[in-house]
């Protein structure tokens, strides 16, 4: 099986479990809930039996009419960190066409997206953000060295961290190649 179908199937099952406990919590049946959110029953069914295929939309109406976020719907149920999502959420018609959730945070203010490239050996130290900020990154390109505190931490091109950011952090390119990420703070 090819790895993105896998994991589409595997989000699905994620869906299923969550829209079936999300409802029960809510103390509502399948025909109030598709009342409620304006998905039809049928398609409540097949979404808690996992065996439909469902749309971005229809997944965002059933997450308001249940009163959570849309990535309480995809996330697995017995993930350990529930900021971590990283779920194959949308695949295209097209091999390699994908949406893929990465995590979550929860924003009093506002987010700010940013791109930055670091060249090699290029250093860029940051003071403690206020109480309650965190940032996310994610390395498109090359490596990058996440300094917190004493720890260090390498994030590799296709993966990401989030971390709370009241904290003294630094950015560090110790490979050959420009490290590109994107950052979002998140206030």
């Amino acid at each position: 099986m090819h790895k993105e179908n896998g994991q589409r199937a595997s989000v699905l099952q994620h869906v299923s479990q969550n829209v079936r406990r999300l409802r029960h919590v809510a103390q509502l049946s399948q025909t109030a809930l598709a009342e409620l959110s304006g998905v039809s029953r049928r398609m409540l069914v097949a979404i808690e039996a996992g065996e439909k295929n469902v749309s971005l939309t229809t997944l965002d109406r059933v997450a308001e009419a249940l009163n959570v976020a849309f990535s309480d719907l995809i996330q697995a149920p017995d993930a350990r960190d529930p900021s971590r999502i990283n779920e194959l959420a949308w695949a295209g018609t097209i091999p390699g066409s994908k949406a893929v959730l990465l995590a979550k945070a929860t924003a009093s203010r506002e987010v700010e997206l940013w791109e930055w490239r670091l060249e090699p050996g290029e250093h860029y130290p940051s003071e403690p953000d206020a109480e309650g900020w965190s940032e996310q990154l994610y390395v498109f390109e090359g490596c990058l060295t996440l300094l917190l505190g004493s720890e260090e931490r390498r994030i590799d091109a296709g993966e990401f961290f989030m971390f709370a950011s009241n904290q003294p952090h630094a950015y560090r390119n110790d490979g050959p190649v420009a490290a590109r990420f994107v950052r979002n703070v998140v206030i």
